[in-house]
């Protein structure tokens, strides 16, 4: 079953109209005809609108709606991710698994040790870039919703950003005792939401712990071994999936 994704206003009580790329794909790549079954979410409610396809117009594809699915395939609870912009194309992958593994939302952070640095003009193109990988990753793994890529911010916005999130974890290679780690995963329960802090190739700071810490997070250890920064937010994020994941 394929799956593309709207704007809510494009879903008009029983008439779905789809547009943009996603015309010439159903069309002229997957050569659909009128009376096939796609599936289609505004990427906001977590529902899927199960509808067949009634014809094609010069840059539409007109669909009617057959019937509603809302079977809960989110995480209970929303986690954001808020990542150190890391080197290279590393921060493309991280949001595509991270997506798949159910994030609800991705914050870029500008931390100290980062070697990437971005200009106004350069953020705004790579959050656009990486906004269309998120959607991709998003119909691909059969989300409901498209996880939001963030602006590009600074860490002190990033900790004002998650003050009123119920858990704050933020993994640092000093902390020690997975029993503690364990703990606060385990604790995690539906409705909350969580903020994860992933440092880039260098780590955090020491005054970004500190304030990390003063801010209410807490450290977390991911185990024995150095974790990579693309490794780190997938760790914790399987982990917390395994906790969530309803039967």
């Amino acid at each position: 079953m394929y799956q593309f994704f709207v704007e809510p206003s494009q879903i008009q009580g029983n008439r779905i109209v789809i547009e943009g790329g996603d015309v010439n794909h159903i069309k002229n790549v997957l050569r659909m005809k009128p009376g096939e079954e796609i599936a289609v979410s505004n990427g906001v409610d977590g529902r899927e609108y199960r509808c067949g396809i009634l014809e094609f117009t010069a840059d539409e594809v007109i669909c009617e709606l057959r019937f509603v699915k809302e079977d809960g395939l989110e995480l209970p609870a929303k986690v954001t991710l808020f990542q150190g912009l890391p080197k290279a194309d590393k921060m493309e992958m991280i949001i595509q698994k991270m997506v798949e593994l159910g994030v609800y939302r991705i914050v870029p952070v500008a931390t100290k040790r980062a070697v990437v640095k971005l200009d106004d003009k350069k953020a705004k193109s790579k959050v656009e870039r990486w906004q269309g990988i998120a959607e991709a990753a998003a119909k691909q793994s059969k989300r409901r919703i498209v996880p939001q890529i963030g602006e590009v911010c600074t860490f002190k916005q990033a900790l004002a950003a998650a003050s009123q999130m119920e858990v704050r974890l933020i993994p640092y290679e000093l902390a020690e005792g997975m029993a503690k780690t364990r703990t606060l995963i385990e604790g995690v329960k539906p409705g909350q939401e969580v903020a994860v802090f992933i440092g880039p190739e260098g780590g955090f700071d020491e005054a970004e712990i500190a304030a990390a810490m003063e801010a209410g997070c807490e450290p977390i250890t991911l185990g024995r071994r150095i974790l990579r920064t693309e490794t780190a937010g997938l760790t914790v994020m399987a982990w917390l999936m395994y906790q969530l994941e309803e039967e």
